[in-house]
């Protein structure tokens, strides 16, 4: 046991000791957060903006009605014209394509009605003239039927709207919940990837130097993979911890600043109010172990393979697909679970091993024991710890023999040989 903790510590401090821990523990934070608002604000800014030609030989799409819904969204533009030769030159008189639309009959209407142009722009574009053009025929529709501003507001205003309340936990917020359940998925998701191919990546090193033929002179290869693992996890729990502190800490000085300052103090106050709806202590904790479970059951299959590779990456990525391919297929199970967190897809991915740590952290903040019920949550946690030790116990068979194996590439039949080899 000793020596397992000497091969901790050393794992631990070197790479909490190099730059680029530094460097990612700063600047993930700020990639992250700029990933969820930037892809948004990409998004927006992205629409491409169309100048559309109109020819109306129905009368009903007047040039005040395309102006105002011109006024709506600018990425569209409609300009009523009356030159039927539009449809040979719209390009010469700078359209980006036109539309005719024939004489209709306002009770019915017409479908399929055709946006011609040179270039295909998708189902978003189609949409968007769509309902512009169906502004105005709803505007035209109620005019024709006499019904006019009041009762237009009393149709639009009239409606029922659900809103759940959860009977054990009045605070509940579904969208807070949602938020922070893709939050931690997706954070998990992150922390298995990068440090579980740190692992692989630290295993083939020493394969390739050769260091591990001398450290196995001393060391059993159980111990020298053990000790690998749980020192690479507690570089990237640090980091978490280190996360933690300072969302606490920005929080405790914008909620001192805020004191004095309106805007400040209902931001604070709204942050309170959603963190109100969760059992924060409980997500923190549950965050915690399932992190250290997920890493241990991915990190010793990341091991595993590290252990069987001499030095082609090639093969490493080869090798390595299938343990990437579950991690993200947990993470396709916990867009579904969070759509529907009480669904059979749902609980049983919260369960399963290979998926829960993902799953189950996106299934916590919508309450326990609402949602998840306890039994869910002890047999998730229970089947994970199972699910690790296992996983180690096979990766440590694999390991102690494609630790000292060269020039040779095992296929994954082979390593399983090895796993279950007497």
């Amino acid at each position: 046991m000793s020596k397992t903790l000497l091969i901790l510590k050393r794992e631990y401090t070197t790479r909490v000791k190099k730059k680029a821990f530094l460097i990612t523990t700063i600047m993930f934070p700020v990639l992250y957060i700029g990933l969820i608002f930037g892809t948004g604000y990409l998004g927006s800014r992205a629409k491409q903006k169309l100048d559309i030609a109109l020819l109306d030989q129905s009368g009903y799409f007047t040039d005040s009605s395309l102006a105002a819904v011109n006024r709506m969204d600018s990425s569209t533009l409609f300009t009523s014209v009356t030159d039927t030769s539009i449809q040979s030159n719209y390009k010469k008189e700078g359209y980006d394509g036109y539309i005719i639309m024939p004489a209709l009959n306002w009770q019915t209407g017409m479908k399929n009605i055709k946006f011609i142009t040179d270039k295909t722009h998708g189902s978003g574009t189609e949409s968007m003239i769509g309902n512009k053009l169906n502004i105005i025929w709803s505007e035209m529709v109620n005019e024709k039927l006499g019904i006019d501003t009041e009762k237009k507001t009393v149709l639009s205003s009239s409606s029922i709207s659900i809103k759940e309340e959860n009977e054990q936990n009045k605070n509940a917020n579904s969208k807070v919940s949602a938020t922070i359940g893709y939050a931690c998925g997706f954070l998990i998701y992150f922390i298995l990837l990068i440090y579980g191919s740190q692992v692989m990546l630290g295993v083939m090193e020493e394969k390739t130097n050769r260091i591990a033929e001398v450290v196995v002179s001393s060391v059993k290869p159980f111990q020298l993979m053990l000790g690998k693992i749980l020192g690479i996890s507690l570089v990237a729990l640090t980091q978490f911890l280190i996360w933690v502190a300072c969302i606490f800490l920005v929080y405790s000085v914008g909620k001192y600043l805020g004191s004095g300052n309106a805007v400040a103090s209902a931001l604070v106050e709204g942050i309170q109010q959603s963190f109100a709806s969760i059992n924060l202590p409980l997500i923190l904790v549950c965050f915690a172990f399932y992190f250290m479970g997920g890493f241990f059951f991915y990190a010793s299959l990341y091991a595993a393979v590290g252990s069987a590779i001499n030095e082609d990456v090639r093969e490493a990525q080869s090798l390595s697909f299938p343990i990437t391919l579950l991690v993200i297929f947990a993470i396709f199970m916990m867009t579904i679970a969070i759509q529907d967190p009480s669904g059979p897809i749902a609980v049983w991915g919260s369960i399963i091993p290979f998926t829960s740590p993902i799953v189950m952290m996106a299934r916590l903040p919508f309450g326990v024991p609402g949602t998840v019920p306890v039994w869910q949550l002890a047999l998730s946690m229970s089947l994970l710890i199972i699910g690790f030790l296992f996983s180690t116990w096979v990766a440590a068979k694999i390991y102690r023999t494609g630790i000292l194996m060269y020039g040779k590439k095992p296929s994954w039949k082979e390593m399983l040989k090895w796993a279950f080899r007497k």
